[in-house]
């Protein structure tokens, strides 16, 4: 085992399945106590078990709506009195819905915002006195659309830009207090949520959902499709004492998809 992280201890929301899961399984892998928190009790049992299984890691989970102000309390609180100390805090729950904007009603921008960009501030807030202490890591994990709006994609644009934008006012206030703040843009990752979307664009264009997504991938000139492991591999880089000068940098995960130069 890689112990780059020995007797860290890391809470990673969104942590039962995708990208989350991911994160956790490689920062367990390279010797971090992980916590996980999500709203499935089921989910994030059987994903404790699995990081158990395949590492020797220290694995704790509490379930709640991280929608929720208290949702985020509690979750914070739960992991401090389960390791005693936060030395990173990755930031993966969020579900933005896909939909023509004329046609989204007012509850789906709503909830985006509540559970990726809500989350992630209350989370960072409370935790933060603990990150300080440990001179610790943040890590939010956005999204591609953040720099390329799209017009079918507005809720996830709008709260990803958001997103980057707090995250890199908090790697400011990163530098006074000595913790590491960096975020990562996923380009089209093989998760539920991009299976979701792509049935969401399907019906939209009348097309099937492996037609969408060999467009998708012909469009972008993509070689293939994310993997949530190539997002976690980039996490634990950035948690590691030798990235400790990479702060305050949005990183693309997305196989040049991002043609862009911002």
């Amino acid at each position: 085992m890689n112990s780059n992280l020995e007797r860290k201890n890391a809470l990673v929301t969104g942590g039962s399945r995708g990208i989350g899961l991911a994160c956790a399984i490689k920062l367990a892998q390279q010797g971090a106590n992980v916590f996980l928190a999500a709203s499935d009790s089921g989910r994030l049992e059987q994903a404790a078990k699995n990081i158990r299984e395949q590492t020797q890691a220290r694995v704790g989970f509490y379930a709640s709506d991280l929608r929720e102000l208290e949702g985020c309390r509690k979750t914070a609180d739960s992991m401090m009195k389960e390791f005693g100390q936060c030395d990173m805090l990755i930031n993966s729950a969020g579900a933005t819905k896909g939909g023509l904007f004329p046609d989204q009603p007012d509850e789906e921008m709503l909830d985006g915002f509540a559970l990726k960009f809500h989350a992630a501030v209350r989370l960072s807030r409370f935790l933060w006195p603990h990150l300080k202490q440990s001179k610790g890591t943040v890590i939010n994990i956005v999204g591609g659309f953040a720099r390329t709006p799209s017009s079918d994609f507005m809720v996830g644009g709008s709260v990803n830009a958001a997103l980057a934008n707090f995250t890199k006012a908090l790697a400011n206030q990163g530098l006074k207090d000595d913790v590491n703040v960096n975020w990562i843009h996923p380009g089209m990752t093989v998760t539920e949520r991009l299976k979701e979307t792509f049935e969401t664009r399907a019906a939209q264009q009348n097309l099937s959902r492996e037609q969408v997504q060999e467009n998708a991938v012909a469009a972008e000139g993509l070689r293939r499709l994310g993997e949530p492991e190539d997002v976690a591999e980039l996490v634990a880089f950035l948690c590691s004492p030798q990235a400790r000068h990479i702060h305050g940098t949005g990183i693309s995960v997305d196989g040049g998809g991002s043609k862009g130069y911002y």
